[in-house]
């Protein structure tokens, strides 16, 4: 079901004063940032071996992330999972009685499938769930 973390989400104010830590002190190389219109949110990928550091700074005041940021100020806001399928692994949570925040699955960056899992149902932590987008056919 799950193949690897594929990120650690960081809830931050500002990205480039997140930079000066992460890319320029620790040396993560940054390999962009994508506005997500859908999560309203602003993203920089610093890939770490076979997962990613991700920094998201909302950009409007009434997404998850801005009131996350509001509450608690900036820090780890979810963990990230990548599995093969979204679909059937929401309907397997769903069916265990698992609390989700997203029953189907929505479009992320980078074009992946994604859903989150109530911290309810995981003891405190926000919770990612991502499926590669399919390989368009040649």
């Amino acid at each position: 079901m799950v193949k690897r973390i594929a990120h650690i989400a960081l809830a931050v104010n500002d990205l480039d004063g997140s930079l000066s830590f992460w890319r320029d002190a620790l040396g993560l190389e940054l390999h962009g940032v994508e506005e997500v219109a859908e999560q309203q949110a602003s993203v920089a990928f610093l890939p770490a071996g076979d997962s990613q550091i991700e920094l998201v700074r909302p950009t409007s005041d009434t997404t998850g992330v801005a009131k996350f940021l509001a509450k608690r100020g900036p820090g780890l806001h979810h963990v990230c999972l990548e599995v093969d399928d979204l679909a059937a692994t929401l309907a397997s949570l769903a069916a265990q009685g698992v609390r989700l925040i997203d029953a189907t699955p929505k479009l992320g960056a980078g074009g992946k499938l994604i859903a989150f899992v109530h911290p309810e149902s995981t003891q405190g932590v926000l919770v990612e769930l991502f499926q590669e987008p399919p390989a368009l056919e040649e």
